[in-house]
């Protein structure tokens, strides 16, 4: 399947203008990546099925969830996806984009500044164990989104500390099995959450499998989570 092929599969989900939007993106994060390296997944379906594709499926796969006009935050952005992804494709939303690395949250600026961007955008250099005990932030969310950061059980340390009473996490994952599942269920019982659902989907353009699980937290996540910086992903939860 080649980009131009790839492009019409997605006019089932986009719009031109956000199509436009993600060729503009393409075309910064290419600049940005002769200096910075970013990221390797740039050009033809890495960009278009691995970035655009995998950050958006998850929000257009049920038609009954609303994911509009809602205060999300993406942990881990790097170069932007899937944060900014969901930002294109969900103007209306308030958006917050954390990474601990310097160099990729002053490239997400530039970014923001090169885009004609309609939402509010706020980007964060902080770790989300530190993030995530602010009261600026804790439990105010109504979406969080964690991809290629680390395991389940430590995401779910990460995201349910920030999600307010009707929030929902949403863990991007490769391939997935009961064995994943009963780590992330001893985590979440630890946390106050649980799975809402799991969905999966082969990738086109031969990309894979990727699962995508909904958690949501059933009261309020005990104070002492998430642990101090590192913690979480040295000694997952559940294990």
């Amino acid at each position: 399947m080649d980009t131009k092929n790839i492009i019409q599969e997605l006019n089932s989900i986009l719009n031109q203008e956000e199509i436009k939007m993600f060729m503009r993106l393409q075309e910064i994060i290419s600049v940005l990546n002769k200096s910075s390296n970013l990221t390797r997944l740039i050009n033809g379906k890495d960009y278009w099925v691995s970035q655009i594709y995998d950050s958006i499926w998850p929000y257009f796969e049920d038609k009954s969830d609303d994911f509009h006009k809602k205060k999300y935050i993406d942990i881990g952005s790097g170069c932007g996806f899937p944060g900014l992804a969901y930002a294109i494709t969900h103007p209306n939303s308030e958006v917050y984009l954390v990474d601990s690395s310097r160099k990729k949250t002053d490239a997400l600026k530039k970014i923001i500044n090169e885009m004609d961007l309609k939402n509010t955008i706020y980007i964060i250099n902080d770790r989300i164990e530190n993030l995530a005990r602010n009261g600026q932030y804790r439990h105010k969310f109504d979406i969080a989104t964690a991809r290629a950061v680390a395991k389940t059980p430590t995401l779910a340390e990460y995201l349910l500390p920030i999600l307010n009473k009707g929030g929902i996490g949403i863990l991007y994952c490769g391939k997935w099995n009961m064995k994943e599942q009963e780590k992330l269920d001893n985590s979440l019982n630890i946390l106050n959450g649980s799975i809402k659902k799991i969905v999966s989907k082969l990738l086109p353009a031969n990309k894979g499998e990727r699962n995508v699980v909904f958690i949501q937290p059933n009261s309020k996540c005990p104070d002492i989570y998430p642990r101090k910086a590192g913690k979480p992903s040295k000694y997952p939860l559940g294990n």
